[in-house]
């Protein structure tokens, strides 16, 4: 991936495939001055083109069907250049499936007791980032997430400090190569490349977090359709990330089975009148629920709270399953008391105030922050990984992208010149 520039505008195209929807933005990237750049933030987006669509052919994040999964995306990428009036030819993608672990590990190399400079902290880094991967996993990302300098712990940027031994915490995050694969060779069908592939929880803690949360630590909590997935940020880091394979669609299921009718009626229901938190007037207020079959046309009437009752345990299966993901991680004390709950199913009525109950924390409804251009339809949790991509760019340069090639993530998809040059370097 191509660093950005520090002077002139840079055009960013990104794609988020989720299991409900899929959608494309394109923004220009504008260099912040010296005295208005933010930590994470060096540029100013301004979104050019949008386009969205509604995923098929995906479930749980994950492709089930190449050519309706293409569909989506190329539809998708089309409306996005036809408002932005350009031609992408790559993308960075987000990724939800495959199963994502995070691990820590630490990395030391002798700096002969001088001042230290950048190749010492590049030699650190690569030491870090040549930890193996097995052969059904692939590196999604490496991250430094704090140096030590002769035992001394807690620093952030060891440039020209003394001592003898340099030392770096990496958080690495890995998939599932197969899925990698599956959604990489979508993409490349429409005639795109995939620049770089992000954690679809990283990506919303990016465009959804201020810097006080990151820096005293804050877990965000992506609720999508096919999928939940966990990002832990603390010290201004991300340093641990989890996925279950639950989300808003398994909701919806729950209505159509429970009510009997058909799962688009079921979707517009909960969208419409559903709530994970009962009340007092849920027995007095009707819902219109049509029939599924012959009789499509009859609707039955039921009270709000039949609704309620089908919602609820659903969403609150969620959030155990999302609080003891997190207790067994071993970041839940860094957490404190704050939960930042984002993506399309956090949308449901009441869903914040069962989510206080359960986590026992204070919990808050994220959505995007500092963009510009975002039509109106885009600015909820359900976009906060759309636009976490387009930050990315922005704090990619910390991360070690030829030892994440190395790891297999995109191995095969460059130019012919490229896979010459990778095989002379591996032979010679």
């Amino acid at each position: 991936m191509r660093p950005l520039s520090g002077r002139r505008p840079t055009v960013v195209s990104v794609l988020d495939v989720g299991s409900s929807k899929v959608a494309c933005l394109i923004a220009q990237l504008t260099p912040r001055t010296p005295d208005k750049i933010l930590p994470g933030r060096t540029h100013d987006l301004s979104v050019l083109g949008y386009g969205m669509q509604r995923a098929r052919g995906m479930k749980s994040g994950m492709v089930i069907d190449l050519d309706e999964a293409e569909q989506s995306i190329r539809l998708a990428v089309d409306a996005a250049e036809r408002m932005a009036g350009l031609t992408i030819e790559s993308l960075i993608v987000n990724l939800t499936a495959g199963r994502l672990r995070s691990e820590i590990f630490r990395a030391s190399v002798d700096v002969a007791g001088v001042e230290v400079d950048e190749s010492d902290i590049q030699r650190v880094l690569a030491a870090g980032g040549s930890h193996s991967v097995t052969d059904d996993r692939s590196l999604l990302h490496s991250l430094p997430i704090g140096y030590a300098l002769d035992g001394s712990r807690g620093i952030k940027d060891p440039t020209g400090m003394l001592g003898r031994k340099l030392s770096v915490d990496m958080h690495v995050v890995t998939a599932e190569t197969a899925p990698i694969r599956n959604l990489e060779l979508c993409v490349n069908r429409c005639h795109l490349e995939v620049e770089t592939m992000v954690a679809t929880p990283y990506a919303a803690g990016l465009s959804t977090l201020v810097d006080d949360e990151a820096e005293l630590g804050c877990a965000c909590v992506d609720m999508g359709g096919g999928t939940t997935s966990i990002a832990v940020f603390a010290d201004g880091q991300f340093c641990h990330a989890d996925a279950i394979a639950i989300g808003g669609q398994h909701v919806t299921m729950d209505i159509a089975r429970g009510l009997s009718t058909r799962l688009a009626d079921a979707e517009r229901i909960k969208t419409l009148h559903g709530s994970a938190l009962a009340t007092s007037s849920d027995d007095h207020e009707i819902v219109g629920v049509p029939s599924v079959g012959e009789d499509s046309h009859d609707i039955i009437n039921i009270p709000r709270g039949s609704l309620t009752r089908i919602i609820r345990p659903r969403i609150e299966e969620i959030l155990e399953l999302t609080r003891d993901r997190l207790a067994a991680s071993g970041f839940a004390g860094r957490v404190g008391r704050r939960v930042v709950l984002t993506g399309g199913a956090s949308q449901l009525t009441g869903v914040v105030e069962v989510a206080r109950r359960i986590m026992g924390r204070n919990v808050r409804l994220g959505r995007p922050l500092g963009i510009a251009g975002l039509p109106q339809a885009a600015k909820g949790p359900a976009f906060a990984a759309s636009v976490g991509l387009l930050i990315y760019p922005q704090v990619a340069q910390i991360e070690q992208f030829e030892s994440r090639a190395r790891g297999g993530l995109l191995t095969g998809t460059g130019g012919y010149i490229a896979r010459v040059g990778q095989w002379l370097k591996d032979s010679w």
